[in-house]
């Protein structure tokens, strides 16, 4: 026989709520025994020694708040599979709160619930031990304990599921890390998982330049090389044929040309082997207009933060070239403790705006990817200074 799922439902997991809650009795005992210390030999009989001894002991349960803690996340782990992360402090008054009212109020919920649980298997069981009973008096009062013992069965079973549920949201309140410790830890989280997608994303655009100057490049080179020996040593060459040689030489040649832009645009070879201060010098010398380049580093920053100075003097000049109008550009990057300061400067017409469409909002988000600020000074009529900061490691 099996009973409806409504009023089976009370007692799916009962036993554990019974062996979480009378644990909880357990321990809160102890707690009541050291509250009761000063009673045991009779105790103080004055008003100020009694609320002498009262805040006394609740200094003492107190100052043991944090191993009261621990020991109830392990039954709330151990009873319930419930686990309650440990709070940033390991003494607040949050703890206190559930260790001198909360717990005790649910624990005596909960005495009183097992006592009725026990009552009731009592009452439930009578016609096994019915012969104990006077022989007029077994029959009808036996039929009321039994259905009196299965009622209360039903109540206790509920009223334990509902204490445990309960008891482990109060105690993940209380005795869990606080909403600003917990809002804390999310944003250290997200900090962490944002780094690595940078880091992650770094290492891929470094995979994707190996791979198209190790093959594809190369293969280039190797065209060109054979088209080019083919102009020289084919003299005999229909004039025709000659052409397309000519043409198919040539527009090899611009592929490696644009190739290399886009590996140096990916990251360059020279920023992992050299430096920031190699690779900077090489953009200063491709660009169009005199740069000034000044680049004071002790040490070498990370390779996340190289490649992100790198590409935001790079885009930089880039806008320069197209939209400053300038006759020179200044570029320094400087380290200042756990700071790597760049500044790009020109002479230009100035009015940039980061909404124009520029590139201005590209680089702001690159650079905050890692943590960093940027900030653009460009007046009507110049100049224009772009600062950025990037956090390095000490």
């Amino acid at each position: 026989m099996h009973l409806p799922t409504p009023f089976r439902r009370p007692f799916d997991g009962v036993g554990r709520s019974v062996a979480f809650l009378a644990t909880g009795v357990l321990v809160q005992l102890g707690a009541l025994l050291v509250l009761a210390l000063p009673w045991l030999n009779g105790g103080p009989t004055k008003a100020l020694s009694c609320l002498l001894a009262v805040v006394g002991m609740g200094g003492v349960l107190g100052a043991a708040c944090p191993v009261l803690s621990r020991v109830q996340r392990a039954r709330l782990r151990a009873r319930v599979g419930v686990e309650i992360p440990a709070a940033g402090r390991a003494w607040s008054w949050r703890q206190v709160g559930y260790h001198l009212v909360t717990g005790p109020v649910v624990a005596l919920g909960a005495a009183c619930v097992l006592t009725l649980g026990v009552a009731s298997a009592v009452a439930a069981t009578v016609y096994v031990w019915v012969w104990a009973l006077p022989t007029g008096t077994r029959l009808g009062q036996a039929a009321y304990a039994t259905a009196a013992g299965f009622a209360g069965l039903y109540g206790s079973a509920w009223l334990a599921g509902a204490l445990t549920r309960l008891d482990v949201r109060a105690a993940t309140r209380r005795l869990g890390p606080s909403r600003a410790e917990q809002l804390e830890r999310r944003v250290e989280e997200v900090t962490e998982s944002r780094a690595g997608v940078v880091d992650a994303a770094d290492a891929e655009r470094r995979r994707i330049e190996r791979d198209l100057h190790d093959g594809a490049q190369q293969r280039l080179v190797s065209l060109a090389v054979n088209l080019g020996l083919a102009k020289v040593t084919l003299g005999d060459l229909p004039e025709d044929a000659r052409k397309v040689i000519d043409e198919a030489h040539r527009e090899a040649k611009e592929a490696i040309a644009e190739l290399q832009d886009l590996v140096r645009g990916l990251h360059p070879a020279v920023l992992e082997d050299r430096g920031l201060d190699a690779a900077l010098s090489g953009i200063a010398e491709r660009a169009p207009l005199p740069v000034r380049l000044t680049v004071d580093l002790p040490s070498r920053p990370s390779p996340t933060i190289e490649a992100v100075a790198y590409f935001v003097v790079s885009e930089a000049l880039a806008n320069v070239v197209k939209h400053a109008q300038a006759s020179r550009a200044d570029v320094t990057v400087e380290r200042f403790g756990g700071i790597l300061l760049l500044v790009v400067s020109d002479d230009g017409v100035g009015g940039a705006d980061p909404s124009g469409g520029t590139g201005l909002a590209g680089l702001a988000k690159r650079v905050a990817s890692v943590d960093g600020t940027f900030s653009i000074s460009s007046p009507v009529g110049g100049p224009t200074v772009v600062t950025v900061e990037l956090p390095c490691a000490l």
